[in-house]
């Protein structure tokens, strides 16, 4: 073989291991879901949470419901509006990328909705409510589960081609990490009521999820709940990550304490824990 040919087909080999070790690197990341601001003391608190992260935290994940403003009278969103920017300011402080996700109490109050206007107030202070981003040879899949559909939490038909598109274009080895405000599984109501109920997940679930057979699904984080639960199928870990503001800032909820949840990650595997 001409040695050219030889020294060029060796540079493409080591880049080729040289992508794969960059596609699988080490970072901590940290999941903040259900900080239901509404008030200074409550804002505050959400502050004293951002600095007591890990300094190994080199991603910040909110898992929605972070402002409640759907509870709100007209005459008060401009005070709603408010709250968002601070919130904003808070995660700008820590000057460490962070990505919010969408929850049922970010959006309009019910009587302000029209199924166009929905999510404007959180799309004016933090931009799109899906979205995909990578972060060291990982995928972050963003979705925004408050949509509705004949009242129900729904993925809608136009984000669901867009998920399609991006698993398209997405490597099938490469890790996935979805991050939804609506379950897509739970056991809240069989242990808390002992029934099963279609309330408190998306509909279309099973869906979305069989979109990633053939792709490198590891972790799905989830909120709404405000009870940890930790639920493994199919080889993807579910983690229902308790709340920031536990039971609504009044302590515990049906024993999970207010928290977050921190993930390391080392190279295709991870490890994670809440952080009272």
């Amino acid at each position: 073989m001409n040695s050219s040919i030889t020294r060029t087909l060796y540079f493409l080999f080591v880049a080729f291991l040289s992508f794969e070790t960059v596609h699988a690197q080490e970072f901590k990341f940290a999941f903040l879901t259900d900080m239901h601001v509404h008030s200074d003391s409550t804002l505050g608190q959400v502050d004293q949470r951002l600095k007591s992260l890990s300094p190994k935290v080199e991603l910040i994940l909110s898992g929605g419901d972070n402002v409640d403003i759907d509870n709100l009278k007209p005459a008060d969103l401009s005070g709603g509006e408010q709250r968002l920017k601070q919130l904003k300011s808070l995660f700008d402080r820590v000057k460490k990328p962070y990505h919010m996700a969408i929850g049922n109490h970010d959006r309009l109050p019910r009587d302000l909705r029209n199924g166009k206007n929905d999510f404007e107030l959180f799309e004016k202070t933090f931009g799109q409510t899906y979205y995909s981003f990578d972060h060291k040879g990982w995928k972050f899949i963003v979705l925004n589960s408050v949509e509705t559909k004949d009242n129900h939490y729904v993925v809608g038909e136009k984000q669901l081609a867009w998920l399609q598109d991006v698993l398209k274009n997405t490597a099938k080895d490469q890790p996935l990490v979805i991050i939804s405000h609506v379950p897509f599984l739970s056991v809240y109501y069989p242990v808390l009521e002992g029934r099963y109920t279609a309330a408190d997940t998306f509909i279309n679930q099973k869906q979305i999820f069989d979109l990633f057979k053939e792709h490198s699904l590891k972790l799905v984080l989830q909120g709404h709940m405000h009870l940890y639960e930790e639920i493994k199928v199919k080889g993807v870990q579910f983690i229902t990550a308790g709340a920031v503001s536990g039971n609504w800032w009044s302590g515990s909820f049906e024993g999970t304490v207010p928290g977050h949840l921190e993930v390391d990650v080392n190279g295709k595997d991870f490890s994670w824990n809440y952080v009272k």
